[in-house]
């Protein structure tokens, strides 16, 4: 790490107009605790650059690996990841230093002439990459008595929504955090309620991420840190990793804090898998209390993974390798 008070601190970042926008908070808040300048280093990942669906080249992980290699060949000082494209082993030689108070989790829904998703005709086209998407969708989509088509989409939120605006698709769905943080969050149609469509592990978190041997800076950064946050994805992370599924697995989890009267003293963990056409899921949850370690947040992810293995989810993942 830089240690002259002057030097700047080195932020890696992907290019993305969203990865921009949420290291630029993050920059802002580190240099009000450092009071040290903070510059954002453009750094383009194999996922920006492949037209490949994220299933083929090795889930959202491809997002990642350039911001770790340019960390650990000291580069960049410290990145910004979006929590759900981390995959759930943590090098040895990095560490998560924080994890700001999370945004909006639900997935949004961005369709044409303002529908919701109970409007949306029968047989219409949704877009989404998202395996874990499209089988939830689908399953929603059976429970209303529809039928939707998923079309499998890359590409910016300009590109996602532009399938919409051109009338190529009848909506597209994309995570309510993003275009939150773009100044975009009065463009979605419709929130799904996590009650029908669980978000991916991680969805709206940020991930703060530098080298281990950079004591001081992970000091600092762990100012940022919001330990409920911390405790609710770390518990989802568990999950998706002891059903051994990839971050492009159709598999979806949420922890959500239970408060009685104004003291938070519960957490609950949802989980879900299904086939990508809807017509089976395997969903359960489980409520304990609030973890006070990561290795409580790990257990309680665990539990109900068994949970869920017992129930057949296993069977359910078989196209994670697409």
């Amino acid at each position: 790490m830089n240690t002259r008070p002057d030097q700047p601190l080195r932020l890696g970042t992907r290019r993305s107009k969203l990865a921009m926008s949420q290291s630029g908070h993050v920059a802002e808040a580190v240099r009000a605790i450092t009071g040290r300048p903070v510059e954002l280093v453009e750094i383009t990942t194999y996922g920006d650059v492949s037209r490949e669906h994220l299933a083929q080249i090795g889930g959202t992980g491809v997002f990642v690996t350039a911001l770790r290699d340019a960390l650990l060949r000291g580069e960049v000082d410290f990145a910004v990841h979006s929590l759900k494209d981390l995959p759930t082993a943590q090098p040895d030689d990095l560490v998560i230093a924080a994890m700001p108070r999370r945004e909006d989790a639900r997935d949004a829904l961005v369709a044409r002439d303002g529908l919701t998703f109970e409007q949306l005709p029968d047989g219409a086209r949704i877009g989404t990459g998202s395996p874990r998407r499209t089988a939830q969708l689908n399953h929603l989509a059976r429970s209303l008595g529809k039928r939707i088509e998923t079309v499998p989409i890359r590409g910016n939120v300009d590109t996602r929504i532009g399938f919409v605006r051109d009338g190529e698709l009848d909506a597209v769905v994309l995570a309510a955090a993003g275009l939150n943080r773009i100044g975009r969050g009065d463009e979605a149609t419709d929130l799904l309620s996590v009650d029908s469509i669980l978000p991916a592990p991680g969805q709206g978190a940020l991930a703060v991420e530098c080298p281990a041997s950079s004591t001081d800076l992970i000091a600092a950064l762990a100012r940022l840190d919001d330990p409920h946050t911390r405790a609710a994805v770390t518990a989802e992370r568990s999950l998706l990793a002891a059903l051994e599924a990839g971050c492009s697995a159709p598999v979806g989890a949420f922890a959500d804090l239970l408060a009685d009267g104004r003291i938070v003293n519960e957490m609950r963990l949802r989980g879900v898998v299904g086939t990508l056409d809807g017509s089976t899921l395997v969903q359960l949850s489980t409520t304990g209390p609030v973890p006070q370690s990561y290795d409580e947040a790990m257990a309680l992810g665990r539990e109900l993974a068994d949970e869920m293995l017992a129930k057949g989810a296993a069977g359910l993942m078989g196209e994670r390798s697409l």
